[in-house]
């Protein structure tokens, strides 16, 4: 009996499409020269990468576990560290956040809701 109340659960959980939520991000590099050495840290953990060309995007998805502010951290063309803060971001936030790199500053686009 316990096993046909599980096996009638089941479609259910396909048809509410049982999906975690995270946030997808992207660092664009929006001036002439490389970017080296990104780092992005959100509430409890943090990505990145050694270098993003003039021009180039860089995707990373993740799920937010705890909440806090988001940081960007880089190295210019001139070999100096930068950083910017980011918007504050709770548990179990979706949607898409913007990180761009321009000649006037870091731009921030955050489009992210909770759950």
């Amino acid at each position: 009996m316990r096993l046909l109340r599980t096996l009638a659960f089941l479609p259910m959980l396909a048809i509410a499409g049982c999906r975690s939520p995270y946030v997808a991000a992207t660092v664009s590099n929006h001036t002439a020269e490389p970017i080296r050495l990104i780092e992005v840290d959100y509430p409890s953990a943090s990505f990145g990468t050694q270098s993003l060309a003039p021009g180039a995007d860089f995707h990373y998805r993740f799920k937010v576990l705890g909440e806090g502010k988001m940081k960007l951290i880089y190295t210019n063309s001139e070999h100096k560290e930068q950083d910017s803060e980011g918007p504050f971001l709770k548990e179990g936030a979706q949607g898409p956040v913007n990180i761009t790199i321009a000649p006037d500053g870091v731009h921030w686009q955050n489009n992210t809701s909770s759950r």
